[in-house]
């Protein structure tokens, strides 16, 4: 199994990033897809989820109505358009499949989640 994340950088405070997660190895449809992300010394945070069919989307409080996630199952594929970034945001994201964690669930899980990439890091300036 590999989860690869793309497109992450270094960005100024009110830019953009759209980052992708290329999944490959396994029924990418039968899980949930999270973003996870985490700051140097902080613990990690999830910040979007999506189940796999795509109806029930999660967003924690600190990012919604600023990012987006979406998935394609055809393409066995995740992205996290990130809009109106600021420093906080800066972190190393993660992109994560989970079989049994609904979108909602993913803002208080602790274990870790079935799948996950190596991250990509996104540093946003003021």
């Amino acid at each position: 199994v590999q989860l690869e994340e793309s497109g992450g950088g270094l960005v100024q405070a009110g830019d953009s990033l759209r980052l992708s997660c290329a999944a490959s190895g396994l029924t990418f449809s039968h899980y949930a897809v999270g973003w996870v992300r985490q700051a140097p010394g902080k613990e990690r945070e999830a910040v979007a989820a999506i189940a796999w069919t795509g109806e029930s989307i999660w967003y924690a409080n600190s990012v919604s109505g600023r990012f987006t996630i979406t998935r394609d199952n055809v393409k066995n594929s995740a992205h996290l358009q990130m809009n109106s970034l600021k420093p906080e945001d800066t972190g190393v994201y993660y992109c994560a499949l989970d079989g049994a964690l609904p979108p909602r669930g993913w803002e208080s899980a602790t274990r870790e989640y079935d799948y996950r990439g190596r991250g990509t890091q996104v540093t946003v300036s003021s």
